[in-house]
């Protein structure tokens, strides 16, 4: 008995060897900005290491259901070879069989989109697309799933990643995966918005495993649009650029007013546009946060301009 039922185990493993990434995505363009990205939620484990590909000036790709990843970096290709994503979907879809399980949203960074659901995918199963997006789901509660994703990213106003991530929580409300929730992923690209400057990854984030991955992945993202807009102050300062990097960087105070470090950061650029009298003040409220940035100011050659003025020794204790 108990090798018949191994036996039956593995004949069901061997029929579905390929794990069905059942979920629910946006992929999505802003031209305007330059962004592209993706954002998707499942119940499976570290959706986001399958799903969401993304190439800052070319597009993105959302691969899904019976996912096969390499439609991701292939996709990317051939949109960078500037072939539409309808003509990228005919492409990768032609050795497959007429009853396949693939589901896929494509996205060009000039906004041309295309979405597709394979007969074989489990139900409720489809998508939506238009001007900057593609909508698309699987073993979904229903269609109203991405009806409301698309609205809601139609109707939301800010960033790429929070009119994406507005999509995600609207489908979500209305039911989302029907068997429940577990991860959930976010990335935006953008050329030279990556760290340093020397690459593209603006936003990628990811909840692997969580009871609340909305709620996780939500907090990880303001996070995460704070470091954006930090990491593009930091890369003009470092290009000597003080002009371009300060209004980036006092944006990223205002979304981080506990960051002790941002504060810091924000005190150099400004004593780089020569205004000491900001730069003091943001360093007193770098120092009131955490003290222990007294050593790093005594050392910082990006203080030297205020060497001389006694608040900064009171300041430093020095």
């Amino acid at each position: 008995m108990r090798s018949l039922l191994i036996l039956i185990l593995l004949a069901a493993f061997s029929a579905h060897a390929e794990p069905i990434v059942a979920t629910f995505s946006i992929a999505a363009a802003d031209p305007e900005s330059g962004e592209v990205g993706v954002a998707v939620a499942s119940r499976f484990f570290s959706v986001g290491s399958v799903v969401p590909f993304g190439e800052g000036a070319v597009g993105a790709v959302a691969t899904q259901a019976y996912a096969d990843v390499s439609y991701g970096p292939r996709g990317l290709e051939l949109l960078a070879r500037g072939v539409t994503p309808d003509e990228v979907l005919t492409i990768l879809l032609r050795d497959e069989p007429a009853d396949n399980g693939r589901q896929v949203g494509i996205v060009s960074a000039e906004g041309l989109s295309a979405t597709y659901t394979g007969p074989g995918c489990n139900s409720w199963a489809g998508g939506r697309a238009g001007p900057n997006y593609a909508v698309q789901g699987n073993i979904l509660t229903g269609e109203d799933v991405v009806i409301a994703m698309e609205k809601t990213f139609l109707e939301t106003k800010g960033t790429l990643a929070d009119r994406m991530y507005a999509a995600l929580m609207a489908g979500h409300a209305k039911g989302g995966d029907s068997r429940g929730k577990q991860s959930a992923a976010l990335i935006v690209r953008k050329p030279g918005t990556g760290y340093g400057g020397k690459d593209d990854r603006a936003i990628d984030i990811r909840v692997d495993d969580h009871k609340e991955p909305f709620k996780e992945l939500g907090r990880l993202l303001d996070y995460a649009q704070m470091n954006y807009t930090w990491n593009t102050a930091w890369t003009a300062f470092g290009e000597k650029d003080y002009a371009t990097a300060l209004p980036p960087m006092e944006h990223t105070a205002r979304l981080a007013p506990d960051v002790a470090e941002v504060h810091y950061d924000l005190a150099v650029i400004r004593l780089a546009n020569e205004d000491k009298e900001g730069a003091i003040s943001a360093l007193a409220t770098a120092i009131e946060l955490n003290p222990k940035l007294k050593n790093q100011a005594a050392n910082d050659s990006d203080m030297d301009a205020l060497r001389n003025d006694e608040r900064f020794s009171d300041l430093i204790g020095k």
